[in-house]
């Protein structure tokens, strides 16, 4: 199998993505900051490891040295605090040491480069996106994300590289951060309180975050370009998707929803329409 660079590895959605390219049998290195495979439970025996404090303030010759021989470049790191990320300029950051990584990674040969882009860089709301429809991010994060897509698009074709933009839509399971949907219901649930929620109307696209995992790994292998939607393509409620959840327990009673209307900048409706290429 083919040559995998991974950034992100011991994140939410990056360990599910070693998980899976590990699975395949690809040989995988990854760059992550010292301790943090340990920390995250990560076995390092069968991936090689290329330590850095910071990969988005590392320059362009580290990266170039980094990248010699890898086959695909799979970019899942990003700046992720679930409190602050969504208006930290520290995204901005990830965009410009993304693109210098972009920059090495021709110098260096890597044929394939996979980022990975929000389903809110889309026009919102809507309830069958399409890859191709209008663009309109309205956060300093997804702002960020696009400007990422864009200038890695327009580097790879000049640089002759094939470039994916996968779009995560609504991920959850395990290893999610505290403070997002899902692990506020359980641990409230699981501590016998109630779980505060809003009125739970808005539909949403939910995809299990290793099965997200499992798809964009296998771009690796399928070659597929452009723009990707990582996402279930089905609606969802809120309140359902909580629902769901609570009847681990048998716990519905612990759910509150508001009567308050949604807040306008709560979008009605984020559902996709994927066109993920499954392996043949």
């Amino acid at each position: 199998m083919s040559k995998v660079f991974l950034t992100g590895a011991s994140g939410f959605v990056g360990r599910q993505i070693l998980k899976h390219l590990l699975a395949a049998g690809h040989d995988v290195t990854v760059a992550v900051r010292p301790g943090s495979m340990l920390r995250a439970g990560i076995s390092t025996s069968n991936v090689n490891v290329v330590l850095t404090r910071d990969l988005f303030a590392e320059r362009e010759d580290w990266w170039a040295r980094a990248l010699v021989g890898q086959d695909t470049l799979i970019h899942a790191a990003w700046y992720v605090d679930p409190q602050t990320y969504q208006r930290s300029r520290y995204n901005f950051i990830c965009t410009v040491g993304s693109i210098v990584m972009a920059r090495a990674a021709a110098r260096a040969g890597v044929g394939h480069v996979i980022g990975l882009g929000t389903c809110m860089e889309y026009r919102l709301p809507s309830t069958r996106i399409q890859p191709d429809a209008p663009l309109g991010p309205s956060t300093i994060y997804s702002s960020a994300k696009l400007a990422t897509y864009f200038a890695l698009r327009r580097h790879a074709k000049l640089a002759g590289q094939r470039f994916t933009w996968a779009r995560l839509f609504h991920l959850h399971g395990e290893f999610e951060q505290p403070g997002r949907l899902a692990p506020y219901i359980h641990d409230c649930i699981a501590r016998g309180e109630h779980a505060r929620l809003s009125a739970g109307t808005q539909l949403r696209d939910y995809l299990h975050v290793s099965d997200a995992g499992r798809m964009i790994a296998a771009i690796a292998d399928t070659g597929q370009e452009g723009v990707v939607n990582i996402c279930s393509g089905r609606p969802t409620t809120i309140r359902l998707f909580a629902e769901r959840i609570a009847d681990m327990y048998g716990r519905r009673d612990l759910l509150i929803f508001s009567s308050d209307p949604v807040p306008a900048h709560d979008p009605a409706a984020v559902v996709g329409v994927c066109n993920w290429q499954a392996p043949q």
